[in-house]
């Protein structure tokens, strides 16, 4: 099976990880901070890492910016956190970040996540991969970062796939105005054009719901059409 590093700077997720992927089989390497994730980078040589971005010395991204800088990114590398963003989904995806995952981490999630980082082998770069506007559930939403040419990829647990190509070469607004329209596009053809339930699932109200709506140019047809 593979070699995993866990870095996480919490006793018991590295525990409860590490716990998981040994019964699945896998090798496990923990670290508790940067400096440690470092040696183990280089001592273990791992098929995958999973990264916490939150950590005391060294935050997550700025390890996985190191270690894209001199070249040390040759494994899949599966960011975590409980306190998640999409301004950080997208630096991580531009930096070379595989997937995300956001704590609590339900064991489905993390054997899902990685499966995939496995099947994966290294990073891949400079390739264009689609974005699927994202869902949320009761525990948590995963984030599949494709390490790509500033192009993020989220996949969903459930619902209609609505796929929409982001290229985040732009103004930080005109960028997050087009992931804004995807958003919203996806829960109007998923709740049937229902502005009642997209208020609801979304927590807006619905009058600002609607002038969000026109302001991006959404069509509101379009959910009752799908």
């Amino acid at each position: 099976m593979a070699n995993i590093l866990v870095v996480d700077d919490e006793l018991g997720i590295r525990d409860l990880l590490s716990e998981i992927l040994n019964d699945e089989g896998h090798s496990v390497e923990v670290a508790e901070n940067a400096a440690q994730a470092r040696a183990a980078r280089l001592r273990e040589r791992p098929d995958l890492v999973l990264l916490d971005i939150w950590m005391p010395d060294t935050d997550g991204v700025t390890l996985l910016k190191e270690w894209s800088a001199t070249g040390a990114l040759t494994m899949p590398v599966i960011m975590m956190s409980g306190h998640a963003t999409i301004d950080t989904a997208v630096e991580a995806t531009r930096i070379g970040a595989l997937a995300f995952l956001e704590k609590p981490i339900t064991l489905q999630k993390l054997l899902k996540a990685v499966e995939q980082g496995l099947s994966k082998g290294s990073v891949r770069r400079h390739t264009v991969a689609p974005v699927v506007a994202p869902s949320r559930s009761a525990d948590g939403v995963v984030y599949a970062l494709e390490a790509v040419n500033a192009v993020a990829e989220t996949i969903l647990d459930s619902g209609p796939q609505v796929t929409q190509t982001f290229m985040l070469d732009k103004p930080l607004r005109e960028g997050r105005d087009e992931y804004e329209k995807a958003y919203f596009e996806f829960h109007l053809a998923k709740e049937n054009g229902s502005m009642t339930r997209v208020a609801e699932k979304t927590g807006l109200e619905r009058t600002h719901l609607y002038r969000k709506l026109k302001q991006l140019g959404v069509d509101l047809s379009r959910g009752k059409r799908a």
